[in-house]
């Protein structure tokens, strides 16, 4: 049992019954009380006005928040106020846009007029804040280059493209607000879905957006074929003799090695080829390292069809006599 209960429980009945008298008339001109406060006039407090900002929204795009609501100071009767504040019967505030995309911005000073007669019974005494930002695109459509994503390595290791990236169709139209498809800028990435690729490659690959973007942009096509050859290329390791160009006659190597070891990869189609090349380790005394007297080994011929050519050793050191 409560502390006051006990309290009650003590007192006599005559006494219990004047107490609840004085709470009782308390309770009635406390009632009374604020039932004439709320019926006199002039009074001001600040409340929450929802707006929505209208637009032609097949012309036009939102591509960042616009304000959902306004803080206005009003001046009214107690019970208008009341109604405000508990928001019974408060209405959204439409503020049409003819052309969004012009400026970036608007006054509240502007629609002053029009939120004043909005608010009904009550007197509006100020808008905040001043100004309400937003960010509000024309709808274009621009056509767009489609790149298959070479970004990452997708091909195995010692494999190489062996023709151009076919891509079809080569452009896409894409749909949506100004400066969302400037972020594109001018091409759409393909993932292609694979790596470690070897052998040629040709599938029907889905035009996706990433998540973000898709909430602003549509394509006018939803796959593109894509397809190129892959080639091989392997490795070979050759014991070549040094061919010393333009050496003067008071300079040599500081060694007794006449052959280096050469590793290389040949494009398997190219092989034969490869196999007819009278190939050199060569030394030539005007590419020297002027700096620190060393001259580095280097093939006699480098036709495209070699990489990846590595020596041992790299490079000699100079003497001079």
């Amino acid at each position: 049992m409560s502390t006051l209960g006990k309290y009650f429980r003590k007192l006599k009945p005559e006494k219990t019954s004047n107490l609840k008298v004085v709470v009782l008339c308390v309770f009635t001109a406390s009632t009374f009380w604020l039932l004439n406060a709320l019926n006199k006039d002039n009074y001001t407090t600040t409340v929450t006005q929802p707006v929505v900002i209208d637009y032609d929204k097949e012309e036009y795009m939102a591509v960042a928040g616009v304000p959902r609501e306004v803080r206005i100071s009003i001046n009214g009767n107690g019970w208008d106020l009341l109604k405000r504040h508990f928001k019974i019967g408060v209405t959204e505030f439409e503020i049409r846009l003819e052309e969004p995309s012009r400026q970036p911005y608007l006054l509240t000073s502007d629609i002053e007029s029009q939120l004043s007669e909005h608010v009904g019974t009550t007197n509006l005494v100020d808008i905040a804040p001043d100004t309400l930002f937003y960010q509000i695109d024309k709808i274009v459509s621009k056509r767009i280059q489609l790149v298959a994503d070479t970004t990452e390595n997708i091909l195995a290791e010692n494999h190489a493209f062996a023709s151009a990236i076919e891509i079809e169709p080569k452009t896409v139209m894409v749909t949506g607000p100004i400066s969302i498809i400037e972020q594109l800028e001018g091409i759409l990435r393909v993932p292609l879905g694979e790596r470690n690729i070897e052998d040629d490659f040709s599938r029907l690959l889905p035009l996706e957006l990433d998540r973000e973007l898709s909430r602003y942009l549509s394509l006018d096509e939803e796959t593109a074929q894509i397809s190129f050859k892959v080639e091989e290329f392997l490795e070979n390791t050759l014991q070549l003799e040094i061919n010393k160009l333009y050496f003067p006659n008071n300079v040599d190597i500081n060694s007794e090695i006449t052959e280096v070891r050469v590793n290389l990869y040949v494009k398997e189609s190219r092989l034969e080829d490869f196999q007819n090349l009278e190939l050199a380790a060569t030394l030539n005394y005007n590419n020297r390292n002027r700096e620190d007297s060393t001259i580095s080994v280097s093939l006699n011929t480098a036709p495209d069809y070699i990489r990846d050519v590595s020596f041992e050793p790299e490079s000699f050191k100079l003497t001079y006599e």
